[in-house]
């Protein structure tokens, strides 16, 4: 597995590829957004560790290309700890995000939880496309064809989790179900994670996200596909 840290400084790069490369990863470094995107473009990493407070262009605004092109999954990494600033990476299409300074064991569960999710819906079988309710969603490619026959790019995390809303269409998810079942079990998760998850499913196959027709909330439960 090939992993690639972008951080404008040198010693946490230095550590963090330590820690890696103990583990048996390949590890790639970028000390800004561009020569990351460039890396990114060359040698497909299959994870991407993102410093979120960089000169020029930061973390957010690197994650926005990603997103723009590639499913590969981010970690943010920020000295901005806060649940807000936790939930606006979330958004932006980042599979977690982890608040400096970290514990080494921490960061190396959290990189193993990412891959071992990306690795088990990569070695899926075609099978595991799925249609309900007029929405077509293939795991292999991260993709999903709304009805009217627009296809919309997904990240990993928003892959998994609208397949297993569509799994179960009609039956509402609770919360912890769909942590147990996106992320893994004993995720502790943030405050709104699915709620975020959610929301940026809707404006990618809703016709009107503030009306959703596909993905409903139970408040106080969870969520459910409809049908």
């Amino acid at each position: 597995m090939r992993i690639l840290v972008v951080d404008d400084d040198p010693p946490s790069v230095k550590m963090t590829a330590f820690l890696l490369r103990e583990e048996g990863y390949d590890v790639l470094a970028a000390n800004n957004g561009r020569d990351a995107l460039a890396l990114i473009e060359q040698e497909r990493p299959d994870l991407i560790l993102l410093d979120v407070m960089m000169p020029g262009m930061d973390g957010f605004d690197t994650l926005r290309e990603i997103r723009a092109r590639y499913g590969i999954p981010v970690i943010f990494l920020s000295a901005k700890g806060e649940t807000s600033d936790r939930v606006a990476g979330l958004e932006m299409g980042a599979d977690d995000y982890l608040a400096k300074p970290f514990e080494p064991s921490e960061l190396l569960a959290r990189v193993k939880a990412v891959l071992r999710r990306t690795e088990a819906y990569a070695l899926g079988e075609p099978s595991d496309r799925i249609e309900s309710g007029g929405i077509r969603l293939d795991p292999l490619t991260n993709r999903a064809e709304r009805p009217d026959g627009q296809v919309v790019e997904l990240t990993p995390i928003e892959t998994r989790l609208l397949h297993t809303l569509m799994r179960n269409a009609g039956r509402v998810l609770t919360h912890d179900q769909l942590l147990n079942s996106v992320w893994g079990e004993n995720y502790g998760g943030y405050p709104n994670q699915i709620a975020v998850y959610v929301r940026r499913l809707r404006t990618k196959i809703e016709e009107n996200p503030d009306e959703p027709k596909y993905l409903t909330t139970v408040r106080g439960v969870g969520y459910r596909f409809e049908v």
